[in-house]
């Protein structure tokens, strides 16, 4: 009595198509709203710490000199944050899980050595660039305050000049230099 109860969805289930998908075979699409982990494109980034500073979980860590960019898997929650505040949008999320591994840990990227030599070269670049800008500032700042002495030197003594003549008038009795203006105006 109990397989009869089965029989009609057995003969159904002979006529129709399998079910299951052909997993091995054929990769598994993954639903377009499904989050999966987080990539990037480490040549890419440069290295500014906008990830970081906006992950709630703390789980990113980038070290611009040494030009690494940490993840820890177990941490992260997958919830984008990352993705959407990277300004070069070398970040992304892939669809699909995480490459199971053997213990838990942090995965870090290295940046190939071509992309560090060049941004250590524009680093000493900009740091050349600096000093000499530091240097013409400090020159400038010199020769103004040479031209403000002299100008000072200059003007002190043509002012102890002008006071000395202003006096020598005076005492020579010049007709209106002891004579204070009237109140009235004219």
């Amino acid at each position: 009595m109990g397989i009869l109860k089965y029989a009609p969805q057995a003969l159904k289930n002979l006529f129709l198509p399998p079910v299951t998908t052909s997993y091995p075979a054929v990769p598994f699409e993954y639903p377009e709203g499904s989050r999966g982990h987080i990539e990037i494109d480490i040549d890419d980034c440069i290295g500014c710490g906008m990830c970081v500073r906006c992950c709630p979980c703390g789980t990113l860590s980038v070290d611009r000199i040494k030009g690494t960019w940490s993840i820890d898997r177990f941490d992260c929650i997958a919830c984008g944050f990352c993705v959407e505040k990277c300004p070069k949008k070398c970040l992304h999320m892939a669809k699909g899980y995480q490459t199971p591994g053997g213990e838990k840990g942090s995965v870090t990227y290295t940046k190939s050595p071509e992309v560090l030599a060049a941004e250590e070269q524009k680093r000493q670049e900009a740091a050349a660039k600096a000093a000499a800008a530091k240097k013409a500032r400090e020159e400038a700042a010199k020769k103004k305050a040479a031209e403000e002495a002299a100008a000072q030197a200059a003007g002190g003594a043509g002012a102890a000049a002008q006071a000395a003549g202003g006096a020598g008038a005076a005492a020579a009795g010049a007709p209106d230099a002891g004579k204070a203006a009237p109140a009235g105006g004219v």
